[in-house]
């Protein structure tokens, strides 16, 4: 993603637009009103839900920070303007709409459900560049850093569909998705201001 202000802001207004959608098809969730044609997963969880699926973003990030240490590439990231914050915030709800929410095989069986989540996973991991570039046009950047971070975000996203399809969540909320994604973008964040990633 760009960190161009102007389109960063464009972005924080459509997850705000988003964002409200879901809110109203919550709120008809509880009532009467609700319909056929509400968001996917616009349905209230448990606080315990949300808990689960922050503290399992939280445990991945560690496990994320550790290993990029013990394979001594940690001083291989890049660099983040401060107000990107935002936008990794709201990739929170954008990207889950997209992904838990739309990108997956649901009333299929198990096996459609699992298989959905594990290939949708894996173009969620691929589509951020970690093994590519187009700083100078499409180049592959096939590093040990870049098969790292892919693979963290392969298990990033598996972990975001269980916290949509555990056990825990019996109403496939989406909410804890939602939760657990910003919360892990924002200690990715705060790991990068720590280790001096951060521009101000």
């Amino acid at each position: 993603m760009t960190e161009n202000p102007i389109l960063i802001l464009i972005y924080v207004g459509v997850a705000a637009y988003v964002g409200n959608m879901y809110w109203a098809d919550y709120k008809a969730s509880k009532t009467a009103e609700s319909s056929s044609g509400a968001m996917p997963g616009a349905r209230a969880t448990t606080a315990a839900a949300l808990l689960i699926g922050v503290l399992g973003s939280l445990l991945i990030l560690a496990a994320e920070t550790g290993g990029e240490i013990a394979l001594g590439v940690a001083d291989e990231q890049s660099e983040m303007v401060w107000y990107f914050v935002f936008a990794i915030i709201c990739a929170g709800v954008v990207e889950e709409v997209v992904f838990r929410g739309y990108l997956v095989v649901e009333n299929k069986g198990k096996a459609a459900l699992i298989g959905s989540c594990i290939g949708f996973s894996l173009l969620f991991a691929l589509i951020h560049p970690q093994l590519w570039s187009m700083e100078d046009g499409f180049e592959l950047t096939l590093t040990a850093k870049g098969f790292f971070s892919t693979g963290i975000l392969f298990a990033n996203s598996l972990w975001f569909y269980s916290c949509r399809f555990g056990p825990w969540n019996k109403t496939n909320s989406i909410f804890p998705c939602m939760l657990a994604h910003a919360a892990s973008n924002l200690g990715v964040f705060v790991v990068k201001l720590a280790q001096g990633y951060v521009i101000f």
